[in-house]
């Protein structure tokens, strides 16, 4: 049975220190945190001490690209404390989606920082937007991206983005479910390309319920880039979850 987490990107809006936040998530069903950049910036050893008080795991972590090419051995020091050893690069430009040239350069960077990571106990990840959806030669940027990059590396599917994109995140479930451990059950409005609740856009969620336990994915993270009420969206995101165990 899959396990759930939240993407604590869904609770930035939460004006309390993290360790906090993190005391709010583990009142809930959910069984660990995404964490995303805010981590950085908190107290590493009240964060610790929040996840233990509280039994949450760590599902994986948000961590640019750069970052990860430019302070390796410190920002893996820094999430081997948190014990999270699931790095995911969240977000590349769209310029690196507009030529078979351009994807060839950024799948070599994240090959390399997918090796270097392994050398160190970690797993890199990629999680999709909208921009990797578009026409690159005869298929889409992330075909050609998922082709040129080493299938260690992990397919982090966000199924509202790819939707709203146009692709069809069962297929992609059929295609590349070896490499997909985590998704981001996220839901988006097609026409204007905004993030919407789960279940209130146009993904077929029954269908990527379906096609995600046939998968028998590890991870199902709840997110929401814009909540009106983040603590409401907290609790709506948990009880959603939990229909699909």
């Amino acid at each position: 049975m899959a396990r759930t987490a939240i993407q604590l990107y869904t609770l930035r809006g939460i004006d309390q220190p993290l360790p906090d936040v993190l005391r709010a998530v583990g009142e809930t069903s959910f069984d660990a945190v995404e964490f995303a950049h805010r981590v950085g910036d908190a107290d590493l050893k009240a964060v610790v001490e929040a996840l233990e008080e509280t039994d949450l795991e760590v599902a994986a972590a948000h961590v640019g690209l750069d970052r990860l090419e430019s302070e390796h051995e410190e920002t893996t020091a820094f999430y081997a404390e948190l014990g999270c050893t699931d790095l995911v690069v969240p977000w590349l430009d769209p310029s690196n989606f507009e030529s078979e040239e351009a994807v060839g350069a950024v799948a070599e960077r994240l090959n390399q920082t997918a090796a270097a990571l392994d050398g160190r106990g970690f797993c890199l990840h990629y999680h999709n937007h909208d921009q990797e959806f578009v026409d690159c030669g005869d298929r889409t940027a992330v075909d050609e991206l998922l082709e040129r990059t080493d299938d260690s590396i992990g397919f982090e599917i966000d199924l509202g983005w790819a939707n709203a994109a146009g692709g069809d995140p069962v297929d992609l479930f059929d295609r590349y479910g070896d490499r997909i451990t985590h998704v981001h059950f996220a839901d988006a409005d097609s026409e204007s390309m905004s993030c919407v609740e789960l279940g209130e856009g146009d993904l077929d969620l029954d269908a990527c319920v379906e096609a995600a336990h046939d998968a028998s994915i590890e991870w199902h993270i709840y997110e929401h880039d814009e909540p009106t009420n983040p603590h409401e969206s907290l609790l709506y995101g948990a009880q959603t979850l939990d229909s699909f165990r």
